[in-house]
């Protein structure tokens, strides 16, 4: 079952379990479970990797849909993470702006030092929330929406998030700990101000190593 937060005619926000995927073709997804669960026709306009839980909109509606991209293009439609990584940041808050190249025979992004073609600019920003065992949990907003950006920008410098194999990681205990804790937006019918959030499972590791009363 989805847990869902907040639904209308319009949109319908919920909590993606890690583990199912956003959109694809030919495999249950999250539209095909919300199709189930609330009936229906949904719009998917943004995705999260299917090992990446968290508050994700959908919406009811193609107008809905449309007014949602729009947002998303505008940078209007506001996307907080919570991540754990390995080491402790420094400076402990800051931006980080990368160029990105995504190579699509390996599945991988990478961090370039100058523009070439198929290169793209990421940018985001972050706090570190709190530090515990030489781990650390910081609160990410993404400004760019790259292949797998938060991940590659903060194992770029030596902070790979804890169970990211795929891009430095030596910590297995855990699938990638990445969750999208909140979300703000636009209702597409009246442009009333909506917000959102959930937490992960905070007794499962690496989450419960945190301090998430004090700090979120």
């Amino acid at each position: 079952m989805i847990k869902i937060l907040y639904s209308d005619p319009q949109v319908v926000v919920c909590v993606k379990p890690v583990g199912v995927v956003s959109q694809c073709d030919g495999e249950e997804d999250m539209s095909a479970l919300l199709r189930a669960e609330l009936g229906g026709e949904f719009f998917p306009v943004h995705r999260l990797d299917r090992n990446v839980g968290g508050v994700m909109v959908f919406a009811r509606t193609a107008r809905a849909a449309a007014s949602l991209s729009a947002q998303i293009q505008a940078g209007d439609f506001v996307k907080r993470y919570l991540a754990a990584v390995s080491g402790v940041p420094s400076p402990e808050e800051g931006e980080m702006r990368d160029l990105l190249f995504k190579d699509s025979r390996s599945g991988r992004s990478f961090v370039v030092d100058r523009a070439r073609k198929g290169t793209k600019e990421a940018r985001l920003v972050y706090r570190t929330l709190d530090s515990a065992e030489g781990k650390s949990l910081v609160l990410v907003r993404l400004f760019t929406g790259r292949t797998h950006q938060i991940r590659v920008q903060f194992a770029s410098r030596q902070m790979p998030l804890l169970g990211d194999g795929k891009y430095g990681s030596r910590d297995k205990d855990c699938r990638i700990a990445l969750w999208s804790y909140r979300l703000t937006f636009a209702h597409p019918s009246n442009g009333q101000p909506l917000g959102f959030c959930a937490l992960p499972d905070l007794s499962a590791y690496p989450w419960r190593l945190f301090d998430f009363e004090n700090n979120t």
